[in-house]
């Protein structure tokens, strides 16, 4: 906890929308009054491979442009703002940063090609495209002779640093980067101009076995690969914060990629546990050492990995990913051109390894977790090459979840009847790091119930009860809904009925007692509003999470015995209708956009369908095509208060594929796998990009990389879904599944759920404010799901779930936290229960014979309502769609019929 004191600041909350934009632009013309000292005059000069049009500064010889020669007219660096960012201290590929000491002093010195700009020396290099000694950008008493060139290597592009130590004695390097400057500048791009010119890129921060993958927004087009060539292991993954590039809600900011880190981990990110062992290097007295890297071009986003065995690269493959709970046996697949020297796991013990038969051309292993929270594995080959591999373990997922609602109900459920603002009863944020509820905050919505950062901890336990219904909590969500929202949060009735406010905590001290508010807290801030402005019904995000509570407890009203009291299925189910009008009329503008969690619009309405309510299905149907349609008509629909979102795809593409606006929902598709990568690292496996909300509801406020923020588990709804459309993908699935589990990995151990995890290696660690975890939350309960899978090369595989297999048949437990939905890739058969759960399910490989295994009764639980394709058949009554099985005391067993 200690990382958070040595924060860089708290940054200024940005205006959203418009005000965003106006402020960034600011700041960038501030950028561009800077000295320009790059050389621009002196002119460029353009250069060739077999894969790239590469175009130089002639002056300082780093990339002006590069382009694929399959679309000479795409830039993939942020070449459009070269005369803007040509001063001092802005970075550009081509550059280098490092930190070195001569041997016996004990204090580092610091060293970039961008801090003060010369001419750099052309010189001639046998091979070289282009090279130059760059000396005059350097201190003139810096103890190495650095040269860079490029050069071509079978059509890619080689980016090479040669070091030469030119004293007698020894000089270490510990830390050394190549700042990976690509064009992720968003700012003043409309989304159609963003997603045909921006780029997003991830890093696999996995040593000899690591890469960069960027990727263009649309998702089309090829991938541009940065790989390791000579001495430049990805060791860990600096964000440049001194570049004075503006970094804002369009602009995450620029990264580099580090060989040796060791001067930063015992400095700036001291105490801090980091991905990989920090490492410095020596140079012996007159030695030349080279450090490259290779940039490459892959066909397109999932032929990655193909690229990378061509490229004589490593590639694993972690089933179910590199969220493993602990009941899982997880399966890891190795396949390189080397064999496996050793394997060990940092902390010792925290893994189980062991060695499996080959499949094909992989090595296997299978791979269980035995310590709660991070460790590595890492992997010697015989050819000197170190692979790292990233898990996160968690609990079985069951005991996961039911920590996580232990946690809600025992340490944030606010119960003050004294409350000024009304806001008990409730589940209300919780500062983790002081171990308090937070009823206060200058972001007056984080303690006031609403919007994500407020309305995430009850959201979170609503989403529980889902998957695990408890009847003491359901009762305490039945008198927060019905004491609170409806009526508090929600207003029960005048011209703004239905209607959903921003927040229930406000600012109008003159309203209340002196000492009423904190007066440690800066209440001089646009986000604190004051009683109108809170009371505003016109944010449409809040809505969904008004919706979702309704409909859960419509669902756990109607689908179990003796849990819901207070009021009868069918008023649920109308709230959550009602809610949802109330959105579209009384948060009109906001409702263009795509919504977070804005699919469980289409579950109200199935279930509005099923109980056969067919004038409020129709009218619910109807407002939801108007915005479809609306989607239909844009080439990019994914916008919201942000200049660009990964909030609204999940809901764009849940609607268009159920309109059969079916080209809209692969627009929308492309564009998720774009930002939403899958590689072999927990925290960036299925991690949809998110980079601003730490702003809006986090403790340590920043602009930075989240790790599984909600975009994680909502973006996985749509990836998985388009998965069971698609069986044979297994991109899909890999990066779907780490989407959901990934949105359960920020749970501690304690059960607390965070907002997000800090990617900075200064901090790597969770926020410690609860924020808008619940919006993850959301995402991982409506989809989690099993799915026992047959693949060409891997063989049968199972995530959410361990396998048995025999001569003739197949069988998985299952794992997953509710056991509610499974789904048989070979048959492309979905299972799906409203209540009840499957314990395993079995296929018979020749026959194609399926049987589930049901879970006994229980109290609340009687009945099971399974959900099958209309091919399938079991020898029960139907209701509402869904055979209807009484359970019994012990485990019973199904025959499906086909």
């Amino acid at each position: 906890m200690n990382t958070y004191k040595k924060a860089l600041g708290v940054f200024i909350l940005l205006f959203i929308g418009i005000t965003a934009d106006a402020q960034a632009q600011e700041y960038w013309d501030k950028v561009k009054e800077r000295e320009a000292t790059l050389g621009l005059d002196s002119g460029f000069e353009t250069l060739e491979t077999d894969q790239f049009i590469l175009k130089l500064v002639k002056a300082s010889q780093t990339v002006a442009s590069l382009a694929p020669k399959s679309d000479p007219g795409f830039d993939f660096t942020p070449g459009d703002r070269l005369e803007i960012r040509a001063g001092n201290g802005l970075y550009h590929l081509g550059d280098i940063n490092f930190r070195y000491r001569l041997e016996g002093s004990n204090e580092w010195s610091t060293v970039s090609t961008a801090t003060s700009r010369k001419p750099v020396e052309a010189i001639a290099k046998e091979g070289a495209l282009a090279a130059a000694n760059l000396a005059n950008t350097l201190p003139e008493d810096l103890p190495l002779d650095i040269t860079r060139n490029y050069t071509e290597a079978d059509g890619d592009l080689i980016l090479a640093f040669d070091f030469q130590n030119k004293t007698d004695q020894p000089v270490e390097l510990g830390a050394l980067g190549i700042p990976m400057i690509f064009n992720n500048i968003l700012e003043g791009n409309s989304l159609e101009e963003a997603h045909a010119k921006n780029v997003f890129f991830d890093p696999y921060i996995g040593l000899d076995a690591g890469y960069l993958e960027v990727k263009r927004l649309d998702g089309k087009g090829k991938t541009l690969l940065v790989l390791p060539e000579n001495n430049m292991p990805f060791e860990a993954y600096r964000p440049l914060l001194d570049d004075p590039s503006p970094r804002s809600i369009v602009f995450e900011g620029f990264h580099e990629w580090m060989a040796n880190s060791k001067a930063y981990a015992s400095d700036e990110w001291k105490g801090v546990k980091q991905w990989n062992t920090p490492t410095s290097s020596f140079l012996k007295p007159g030695e030349l050492k080279t450090f490259s890297v290779r940039l490459t071009l892959a066909p397109e986003i999932k032929k990655v990995q193909q690229q990378l065995t061509e490229k004589d690269m490593s590639v694993a493959v972690g089933v179910p990913g590199y969220v493993l709970p602990q009941d899982v046996q997880g399966k890891l697949f190795l396949k390189y051109n080397s064999d496996v020297n050793s394997i060990k796991v940092a902390p010792e013990g925290a893994l189980s390894v062991e060695k499996d038969a080959a499949k094909n051309a992989y090595d296997v292993y299978t791979v269980t977790g035995n310590q709660w929270g991070r460790a590595r594995v890492e992997i010697k080959y015989t050819n000197g090459k170190t692979q790292s591999i990233n898990y996160k373990v968690i609990k079985p997922e069951s005991e996961l979840v039911a920590d996580f609602g232990n946690f809600l109900f025992d340490k944030q459920w606010f119960d003050d009847d004294e409350d000024l603002f009304n806001r008990a009863p409730s589940l209300i944020s919780y500062d983790y790091q002081n171990k308090r509820q937070v009823t206060q905050d200058g972001r007056v919505w984080i303690a006031g119930l609403s919007d994500e950062g407020g309305a995430g901890s009850w959201l979170g336990g609503m989403m529980k009860q889902y998957l695990q219904p408890d009847q003491e909590q359901v009762s305490k969500l039945e008198d927060f809904v019905n004491q609170t929202v409806w009526g508090v949060l929600q207003n029960a009735e005048g011209e703004h009925k239905y209607g959903v406010r921003k927040s229930v905590l406000y600012y109008e001290p003159e309203e209340f007692p002196a000492g009423t508010y904190n007066d440690t807290i800066n209440w001089n801030t646009w986000a604190a509003w004051n009683k109108e402005g809170a009371a505003d019904p016109g944010r449409s995000y809040n809505y969904p999470h008004v919706v979702a509570a309704y409909w859960t407890l419509y669902r756990l009203s109607r689908y179990h015995d003796n849990l819901v009291t207070q009021k009868d299925w069918k008023w649920y189910l109308e709230q959550a209708y009602q809610t949802t009008l109330a959105m579209t009329t009384q948060a009109p503008y906001y409702a263009q956009f795509g919504q977070m969690e804005g699919s469980v619009f289409l579950h109200v309405l199935e279930d509005l369908k099923r109980e056969q309510l067919t004038e409020e299905a129709t009218k619910l149907e109807a407002e939801m095509k108007k915005r479809a349609d609306h989607w239909e008509s844009l080439a990019y629909p994914f916008g919201s208060e942000m200049p660009w979102d990964s909030t609204g795809q999940e809901e764009v593409y849940m609607w268009s594929d159920y309109f059969g606006y079916d080209a809209k929902a692969a627009v929308t598709l492309s564009a998720i796998l774009a930002y939403m990568p899958t590689m072999p690292h927990w925290a960036y496996n299925g991690n949809a990009r998110r980079y601003w909300d730490f702003l809006y509801g986090g403790k340590l406020s920043r602009v930075e990389r989240q790790i599984h923020h909600y975009g994680s588990g909502l973006n996985a709804i749509p990836v998985l879904d388009n998965y069971r459309e698609n069986p044979e993908d297994l991109h899909l699935l890999k990066v779907g599944y780490g989407g959901l589990l990934g949105a359960v990995s920020n749970i501690t151990e304690d059960g607390f759920g965070a907002a997000a995890f800090h990617s900075w290696p200064s901090t790597l660690e969770i926020d410690y404010l609860s924020g808008d975890y619940g919006s993850n939350f959301y995402g991982y309960a409506i989809n989690s799901s099993a799915y026992l899978v047959e693949d060409a090369e891997l063989g049968y595989l199972a995530f959410g779930g361990n396998l048995t297999e025999e001569k003739n048949s197949v069988t998985m437990q299952l794992t997953t936290a509710a056991k509610n939905a499974v789904f048989v890739q070979p048959l492309a058969l979905w299972i799906t229960l409203d209540a009840g759960a499957v314990q395993q399910v079995s296929f018979d490989k020749k026959t194609k014979e399926v049987q589930l295994t049901l879970a006994p009764k229980s109290e609340i639980t009687p009945f099971a309502y399974v959900n099958l394709p209309e091919e399938y058949t079991l020898d029960y009554e139907k209701v509402r769609g869904a055979y209807k099985i009484p359970l019994q005391a012990k485990p019973i067993t199904l025959t499906l019929k086909h």
